[in-house]
């Protein structure tokens, strides 16, 4: 597991993070419903390479969970540049997935942030996103919220299993569900749910094209949450590259084929030096 053993309030929010290695920076962005545990098989890899910076999101992992919480896209970029200058971090290399993958493309097109590089995959990025399940739960956010643990947690893992093309591990599945099974978590998992609007890629999506900086896209051919054609739409607008499809692949990458995420990840950095 990756260790987060700092503490530090930023946009009202009390976030926790942690690094790992040495060399220039490189920040790690996760998802929904993860936290940075996602990346505990990826990090490792890229430390030798670079300084290695890792959060949990407003609302999601150790951070912050409470009430009236406004965890949004709309703030997550606000968030990420402010962690920015209290890392005293320009240009990293950024590394981001699904909800993380949106932040990175708002903290670029809206707050004129550059990178050194850009490698994203399986992100929240163009419009239409948002299964299903999602739809109805924002409908009925305060009858999940208040549904009894077991329930919660039969939800949860059902919703969890099919972030991935082979079934999770035990480990895994806990290891995502954990912090949304606390008196504080249970909540917060519908209230991120509840605050999804795609009002924020629409924002950001008439904005896309070619990045000043290398950009690399890759995607879980079998992704159930965001197909990979999104993937090929998002790599023609804003990489000179090709999308990296990743056979027998989900949209939770990280434990499908972290092995895949690695390889990409080095060659990724390799072409970046």
């Amino acid at each position: 597991m990756l260790d987060l053993p700092n503490t530090s309030h930023v946009e009202r929010h009390e976030i926790h993070w942690g690094s790992l290695g040495d060399g220039p920076p490189l920040i790690a962005l996760h998802g929904t419903p993860f936290s940075s545990q996602v990346w505990r098989r990826i990090i490792p890899h890229a430390a030798d390479r670079r300084r290695v910076y890792f959060y949990d999101m407003p609302g999601y992992g150790r951070s912050e969970m409470r009430d009236s919480q406004d965890v949004s896209l709309g703030m997550q970029n606000r968030v990420l540049a402010e962690l920015l200058q209290l890392w005293d971090v320009e240009k990293p290399d950024v590394f981001a997935h699904d909800f993380g993958g949106a932040t990175a493309l708002r903290l670029h097109y809206l707050d004129k942030i550059d990178f050194a590089s850009l490698m994203i995959f399986d992100a929240v990025a163009m419009a239409p996103w948002g299964s299903p399940l999602v739809r109805h739960l924002r409908q009925h956010e305060d009858a999940f919220t208040g549904m009894p643990g077991y329930m919660h947690r039969a939800v949860l893992d059902a919703y969890l299993q099919t972030a991935a093309h082979s079934p999770l591990t035990p480990d895994a599945l806990d290891t995502y569900a954990a912090p949304w099974t606390t008196e504080q978590g249970q909540p917060a998992f519908y209230r991120q749910i509840a605050q999804m609007d795609q009002a924020y890629t629409d924002e950001i999506e008439p904005l896309f094209g070619p990045m000043p900086f290398p950009v690399t896209v890759l995607w879980g051919r079998d992704d159930d949450w965001i197909p990979i054609d999104m993937g090929r739409q998002l790599a023609k607008r804003i990489s000179g590259k090709g999308l990296i499809e990743i056979a027998d692949a989900g949209h939770l990458v990280q434990e499908d084929k972290p092995e895949a995420i690695v390889s990409a990840l080095v060659r990724h950095l390799e072409d970046v030096q």
